[in-house]
């Protein structure tokens, strides 16, 4: 999908409307991935063992790119979906290559099987924690890289269809925590309590978790995601 890079929060607001209704959950090959699998491509050259830990990645499909360029992956997700991921990593002939861990947000275990990693993406679950949470989340995650080792977090925007009837859409950030509108929670199938994202909100997330922060960027459907090194 075509995303456009902003450098700051009210010129990304210039770009994007609160009105897409293009699927704000979209989760595809995108901008953020695109970056991921380069510097899989770039470490390799250098180190034949590249290790990616993806949160979540049920249908394994992001799994299977970065195997496929030599990278040794960890898929993190419910514990009960184990036999379906398990299932679609043998279908793929990549047992070698791609192991599953229980592991969701926002428990994390202590220590996870081939940490640290060179890379760490996360696509969905951040934004089911307050902000708070999510930093402490982060925080965390840093620790589980090499030093060097960069962290991919994608995150529901504040300026998508989403923000439409958004209980917490005044809200700081801080206290950004609330419910989609009905409609929309049921279009989407997301009940629970969520927090919003604005690039701002997400570049200064991964400030404060003690990152070094190389880029954001907003999407087409208003989603906001980040590029962060643990230094």
């Amino acid at each position: 999908m075509p995303v456009r890079l902003v450098h700051n929060e009210a010129e990304g607001d210039k770009v994007m409307t609160a009105n897409i209704t293009a699927n704000p959950l979209e989760t595809g090959a995108d901008e953020l991935e695109r970056y991921a699998l380069e510097e899989c491509v770039k470490r390799h050259r250098f180190d034949q063992r590249v290790s990616v830990l993806i949160l979540p990645d049920k249908r394994c499909e992001m799994a299977i790119k970065f195997a496929r360029l030599g990278a040794q992956v960890i898929v993190g997700d419910h514990a009960e979906l184990a036999s379906d991921i398990d299932g679609r990593i043998l279908a793929a002939g990549l047992r070698e290559e791609i192991s599953f861990a229980p592991c969701n947000l926002p428990a994390l275990p202590d220590e996870l099987p081939g940490e640290p990693f060179d890379l760490i993406i996360i696509r969905r679950g951040l934004c089911g924690v307050p902000y708070e949470d999510a930093r402490r989340i982060v925080r965390q995650m840093l620790l589980k890289l090499k030093i060097g080792g960069k962290l991919y977090i994608s995150v529901l925007g504040l300026h998508s269809e989403l923000s439409e009837g958004y209980a917490a859409g005044e809200a700081s950030i801080n206290q950004r925590f609330g419910s989609l509108s009905p409609a929309l929670a049921e279009k989407y199938g997301i009940r629970e309590q969520v927090c919003l994202y604005t690039e701002r909100n997400l570049f200064m997330l991964l400030l404060e978790a003690g990152a070094s922060v190389l880029r954001t960027l907003t999407t087409t459907y208003g989603n906001v995601k980040g590029i962060a090194v643990r230094v």
